[in-house]
């Protein structure tokens, strides 16, 4: 099972952050996020909407400042 990560954006929003498709072989992790990249759902705790990110496969070892700054990334950009 995958852990989840928790952050909070300079904003004060509260992230639960989990790789989406942690259950898969990692072959087809690879064929729909990427080699070596994952797909990560981050959810807010708030009204905020949920973002999708495509980051790299050690994603839970990255600082809190650069995971909050991909979230932040993905909401100005609008997708």
């Amino acid at each position: 099972m995958s852990e989840q990560r928790d952050v909070t954006t300079p904003d004060g929003t509260a992230w639960t952050c989990i790789e989406a498709l942690a259950d898969l072989p990692e072959a087809a992790k690879d064929k729909l996020a990427g080699e070596g990249r994952r797909a990560v759902v981050c959810t807010p705790s708030g009204g905020a909407q949920s973002v999708r990110l495509s980051l790299a496969e050690d994603w839970r070892d990255m600082p809190e400042a650069e995971l909050t700054a991909a979230i932040e990334a993905e909401r100005a950009g609008g997708r």
